[in-house]
C-alpha cells in the first residue's frame, strides 16, 4: 500500500520527530492533537492539525478509534502512533487493518503476543533465547511461594501486560512476599486493566541492554547495535548510551544474535527493541521483553549508526526493502542521552509544569536535541513531563561524557525546575566512568545523598 500522507498520533517530540521524518520523504502529515496542545509546535509544523477531544489523555490520545477516524477525515493513508500512549496497542493496530490504512509498526497480531509478557517470555524460550528462571503465572500466595521455594530470593514481581515500572516488585524476604503480591497487582490492575503477574529471578548486579532491530516485508532483518540503558530511577530511563561500554565482545555478539533469533522467529516487521537483562557477575544475559515500536533513546542510536530509524519505519510501512543490510552497518563513535524531565530532583522527582521563561539550548555540530519546547511554551500538567532530549556525540565515551557534561552547563532554562542537573551528577559517578554502573545505581545515590539533585 502506498503512504502519502500521515497521521501523527501522538504529541510532545515524538510528534515533531515523526512530522521531520515525514517531510525529509516528501510525505504530508497531519497532526492528532488535544485541546491541551492546539499551540504545539507540532500543530504549526504538520501541514495540518486536527482535534480529537479534550487535554485528558483518555479522552484524546487513547482513543484509537478518534484517531482513526481523524485519519479517515482528513485523507491520511497511514497512521505513525510514536511511542506511549497507543504505540504498543493491538487494536489501534486492527483498526488501522481493518480502515485500510497503513499502520506503521508491526501487525497487530505481533504486537498483542508481545505485549503480554508471559506470552514473550514463553517465546523465547521455544526459540532458544536465555531467560531469567521465574514462572509463567501466579495469581495467589500459594503460587508465588511455590516458584519462591523454587528459584530462591530475591524475586521481581512484573504485570503481565504492562511496563514502565509499574506493577514491579522486588522481594527480598518471604514475610513480604504476601503484601508485596497484593500490592503489585493492584498496581498492575489500575495501569494496565488486567492484574496478572509472573515472578523472575531477580538480579541484583545487573544492566539493562537492549538490541535495536528492523526488518520490511520481504524477510529481510538487521540490528543496529546495543543500547545500554542502565541508568535508572524506579525502573524509568534517565540516560542512555551506545555503544554499551564495558562488554566483553562474546557477550555483545551473542545478545545480538539473540535478539534477531527472537524477532526473526516470529516474523516480526518494521522497528522494535529486544531488551535483556546482563547479569555481571555470572557474565550472562537474559531476555526482558520487547517493544515493538520506536524507542524514546532510538537517537543514540541514530548518531552512531547515521541511519534514520524513524524514515526507515515509514519506508519498510509504503512496502519498500530495507535500504541497508547488516553488512552495511557501520557503528562509529558514541552517544549519550539525557532525557530532559520538568521534573524537581530534590522533591522527590515531583513533576514541574509551568511556563517556560527561557529556553536557550546549546549549539555544536555533535549536539542533537530533540524537543518540543521553546521560550514561553506553557508545560501542560496533563502528561509525561519529558521536555525533550539532550544527545550528544563523541569520538569515543570518554569524549561523549566531557561534551554532554560541557552541553548540560550550557543548557539554559527557567520557569520550570528540570533533571538535567541530576544528570550531570550521575555523569559524574566513578561507577558510571567506568562503565561498572548498575539498574540500581541511582536509587542507591539517592538513597545516601537525595539532595544531590540540585546540589550536583
Amino acid at each position: 500500500m502506498s503512504v502519502t500522507r500521515v497521521l501523527v498520533a501522538n504529541r510532545g517530540e515524538i510528534a515533531v520527530r515523526i512530522i521531520r521524518a515525514c517531510q525529509g520523504l516528501g510525505l504530508e502529515t497531519v497532526l492528532a492533537m488535544s485541546e491541551a496542545d492546539r499551540d504545539s509546535l507540532g500543530a504549526s509544523l504538520a501541514d495540518r492539525a486536527i482535534c480529537i477531544g479534550p487535554a485528558s489523555a483518555k479522552e484524546s490520545y487513547l482513543r484509537p478509534e478518534k484517531l482513526v477516524a481523524a485519519a479517515l477525515g482528513t485523507g491520511c493513508d497511514a497512521l505513525h502512533p510514536g511511542y506511549g500512549f497507543l504505540a504498543e496497542s493491538p487494536e489501534l493496530a486492527q483498526l488501522c487493518a481493518d480502515s485500510d490504512i497503513t499502520f506503521v509498526g508491526p501487525r497487530p497480531e505481533q504486537i498483542r503476543r508481545m505485549g503480554n509478557k508471559i506470552e514473550a517470555r514463553a517465546l523465547a524460550e521455544e526459540l532458544g533465547v536465555p531467560t531469567l528462571p521465574g514462572s509463567r503465572k501466579v495469581a495467589t500466595y500459594d503460587e508465588a511461594k511455590t516458584v519462591v521455594d523454587e528459584i530462591g530470593l530475591p524475586v521481581m514481581m512484573k504485570a503481565a501486560a504492562g511496563g514502565g515500572g509499574r506493577g514491579m516488585k522486588i522481594v527480598g524476604k518471604y514475610e513480604d512476599l504476601a503484601p508485596q503480591l497484593a500490592r503489585a497487582s493492584a498496581e498492575a490492575g489500575a495501569a494496565f486493566g488486567d492484574s496478572t503477574l509472573y515472578l523472575e529471578k531477580y538480579i541484583p548486579n545487573a544492566r539493562h541492554i537492549e538490541v535495536q532491530i528492523i526488518a520490511d516485508s520481504h524477510g529481510n532483518l538487521v540490528h543496529l547495535g546495543e543500547r545500554d540503558c542502565s541508568l535508572q530511577r524506579r525502573h524509568q530511563k534517565m540516560v542512555e548510551e551506545a555503544p554499551a561500554p564495558n562488554l566483553a565482545e562474546a557477550l555483545r555478539s551473542g545478545i545480538h544474535k539473540a535478539a534477531v533469533q527472537l524477532a526473526a522467529g516470529f516474523g516480526y516487521q518494521n522497528a522494535g527493541t529486544v531488551e535483556f537483562i546482563v547479569d555481571q557477575d555470572e557474565q550472562r544475559f537474559y531476555f526482558l521483553e520487547m517493544n515493538t515500536r520506536i524507542q524514546v533513546e532510538h537517537p543514540v542510536t541514530e548518531m552512531i549508526t547515521g541511519i534514520d530509524l524513524v524514515e526507515e519505519q515509514l519506508r519498510v510501512a509504503h512496502g519498500d526493502r530495507l535500504s541497508f543490510t547488516q553488512e552495511d552497518i557501520i557503528f562509529r563513535g558514541h552517544a549519550i542521552e539525557c532525557r530532559i524531565n520538568a521534573e524537581q530532583p530534590e522533591a522527590g522527582f515531583r513533576p514541574s509544569p509551568g511556563r517556560i521563561r527561557t529556553w536557550v539550548p546549546p549549539q555544536s555540530s555533535y549536539i542533537r536535541i530533540d524537543s518540543h519546547c521553546r521560550q514561553d511554551y506553557q508545560v501542560p500538567i496533563y502528561y509525561d513531563s519529558m521536555l525533550g532530549k539532550l544527545i550528544v556525540y563523541g569520538t569515543d565515551r570518554a569524549n561523549a561524557i566531557e561534551r554532554m557534561k560541557r552541553a548540560i552547563d550550557r543548557f539554559s532554562i527557567e520557569g520550570v525546575e528540570t533533571t538535567l542537573r541530576f544528570q550531570h551528577f550521575l555523569l559524574s559517578q566513578s561507577e558510571f566512568a567506568n562503565g561498572t554502573m548498575t539498574t540500581t545505581l541511582i536509587d542507591r545515590l539517592l538513597a545516601t545523598a537525595p539532595d544531590k539533585g540540585t546540589n550536583a
